[in-house]
């Protein structure tokens, strides 16, 4: 149903995921039901949580419709500002809620509250930012992390014999080295099949037309989606996608590393005495116990993608430019310049011209 839909599907994660955990410190602090304000405080922060990082993740993306709502432009313009208000709202109600009897509790459940933020509210946000840069960027990393979890309890069924971590008993070694191969292989043979449509690799680009909001449906390809000869051998050459070096990258996270938010998830249930996070999906547990591993591997992804592969280019800061208002480009120009003959950049650029 197209990007948009990715955008609230991860919301809808987000507050699932919240909850679920959420949950547990209530269970395990004994919160009980009556203090004034409390519970709905924990979903205040969220609430403002969401606000900053759909602030600095989404508003960038949609400058040209917000443009046209005065309270829209107010609202991004001022955006840290009111942030910060919201927040310091949330700790001033906060206080003046503490119970004497009860007040260890709920700073317990502020720091847990906040836990939260930074695990699951900042990192589905990356989910997000990663899917702007293309659909490959967030359809492949999280089929890596299912392939794997898939070829892992295969390779672990069969030939499983020797405990890989004591968090996790039911994991082995086998499984383990089985699921990196098998993601190499299977996710290789998927992204290659994803790298020949603009629809998963064109990033996530839209514009305001007379039917309003849509989404860009073409691009100018990157390098990395367009097939190159690779020379193995002095006589033998093979055409790949240079995405494929990224995609080794992705799958080695994806297999070896991902796995450990697992772990880490396996532990924290121990340490809870639980079995699952929750019990929407029926065999499964909670929403929580499906994405432990994927908000691990979103993480790596969004810092790899800005780190590696998002460079930028004239086009992309000619169209930002364009994008601001008469005065601040009139602005830009004068300080380009000022710069530019401050660097002796344009006398030496006459020069060459007249030459």
């Amino acid at each position: 149903m197209g990007p948009f839909m990715l955008m609230l599907t991860a919301f809808v994660i987000q507050v699932l995921c919240f909850r679920e955990v959420l949950s547990i410190g209530y269970s395990n602090n004994k919160i009980p039901s009556s203090l004034p304000y409390f519970r709905s405080l924990c979903w205040y922060f969220l609430m403002a949580a969401n606000y900053f990082f759909s602030g600095e993740t989404l508003a960038p993306h949609f400058q040209d419709y917000y443009k046209k709502f005065y309270y829209l432009r107010v609202m991004i313009q001022y955006h840290r500002f009111i942030s910060f208000c919201i927040y310091f709202v949330g700790i001033i109600v906060f206080v003046l809620s503490l119970v004497r009897k009860h007040d260890l509790k709920q700073f317990r459940i502020l720091a847990w509250t906040h836990t939260l933020l930074i695990i699951i509210v900042l990192q589905s946000y990356m989910i997000i930012e990663n899917l702007f840069s293309g659909l490959i960027w967030l359809i492949l990393p999280v089929s890596l992390v299912i392939l794997n979890d898939i070829f892992a309890y295969l390779f672990g069924r069969l030939w499983g014999r020797t405990p890989l971590i004591k968090l996790s008993p039911k994991k082995t070694w086998e499984g383990f080295v089985g699921g990196v191969v098998g993601t190499f292989i299977s996710g290789f043979i998927l992204s290659n099949i994803m790298c020949q449509y603009k629809y998963f690799v064109c990033p996530i680009e839209y514009y305001e037309s007379e039917d309003g909001l849509r989404k860009s449906s073409d691009c100018t390809l990157s390098y990395l989606f367009e097939p190159t000869k690779y020379n193995v051998f002095a006589s033998i050459s093979v055409n790949l996608y240079p995405f494929a070096w990224h995609f080794l990258a992705l799958s080695l996270f994806a297999s070896i590393i991902a796995p450990f938010g697992g772990f880490c998830a396996s532990g924290f249930k121990r340490a809870f005495k639980i079995k699952d996070f929750g019990d929407v999906i029926p065999g499964h547990g909670g929403i929580m116990d499906r994405f432990d591993c994927q908000f691990l591997m979103a993480t790596f992804v969004n810092v790899y993608i800005f780190t590696f592969v998002r460079n930028l280019s004239v086009d992309l800061l000619f169209d930002k430019i364009l994008r601001l208002s008469d005065d601040n480009q009139i602005q830009f120009y004068y300080m380009l310049r000022e710069s530019l003959e401050s660097s002796k950049l344009l006398v030496n650029l006459s020069v060459n011209h007249n030459t």
